[in-house]
C-alpha cells in the first residue's frame, strides 16, 4: 500500500514539474518574442515602412533601396543594422525595401539584375546608382557609402560578399491589390 502511494506521489509530482517547465518555457517565448524574433519581425515590417520606388526616384532626395526576402539568412541577420541606418538617416534618404517574392517587383529585379540577396543599391539624390552591394556586408561600409552619397565625386561601387542567398523563382506569388512589400 506504501509503494502504491509513493508511486502515485512520484507521479504526481512529475506530471506538476512537467506542467512547470512547459509553463516557464511558454512564459519566456511570449517576454522575449521580440529578442528571438525581432529580425524576422522587421524584414516583415520592411514593405510596409518602405517608400515607393517612383516616389524615392523623384523626391530629389539619396535613395537607399534593399532587395530582400522573407526567408533569406543573411537578410535576417542584417535586419537589425538596415533598420538602425533607416532610423538614423531617413530624414534624408528615401528607403525603399523591395520583396523578391513579390512579382510587382519583378521590373526592378531585372532591371537592377538582382541575382543574390540581400542587395543594397544607393542612388544619389538625381537617381544615378552610385554602389551595389551583394551579400552580407559590414555596418561600417555601407555607412561610409551612405555618408558619400552627398559628395560631389561618386564612382560607381560594386561589392559583393560571399554569403548571400541566391533568389529562387517563386511561381505561386501573385499580384494583388494586397501585395505589398
Amino acid at each position: 500500500m506504501q509503494s502504491e502511494n509513493r508511486e502515485q506521489i512520484l507521479k504526481t509530482n512529475l506530471k506538476i514539474i512537467f506542467i512547470l517547465i512547459i509553463s516557464i518555457v511558454m512564459v519566456s517565448l511570449l517576454l522575449f518574442k521580440n529578442f528571438f524574433f525581432k529580425s524576422t519581425y522587421l524584414l516583415k515590417s520592411f514593405g510596409e515602412l518602405s517608400v515607393e520606388p517612383e516616389i524615392a526616384f523623384t523626391n530629389n532626395k539619396p535613395t537607399f533601396m534593399e532587395f530582400y526576402a522573407e526567408w533569406c539568412e543573411v537578410c535576417k541577420e542584417m535586419a537589425p543594422q538596415v533598420s538602425a541606418f533607416k532610423d538614423e538617416y531617413e530624414k534624408d534618404i528615401n528607403f525603399v525595401f523591395l520583396n523578391v517574392d513579390n512579382q510587382k517587383w519583378g521590373n526592378y529585379i531585372q532591371k537592377f539584375d538582382v541575382n543574390g540577396i540581400p542587395q543594397v543599391n544607393l542612388f544619389d539624390k538625381n537617381g544615378s546608382l552610385i554602389s551595389t552591394f551583394i551579400g552580407k556586408q559590414d555596418e561600417i561600409t555601407i555607412r561610409e557609402s551612405i555618408n558619400n552619397l552627398e559628395k560631389e565625386e561618386k564612382p560607381y561601387r560594386e561589392i559583393i560578399n560571399n554569403e548571400f542567398s541566391t533568389i529562387q523563382e517563386n511561381k505561386n506569388n501573385e499580384v494583388s491589390p494586397r501585395s505589398h512589400g
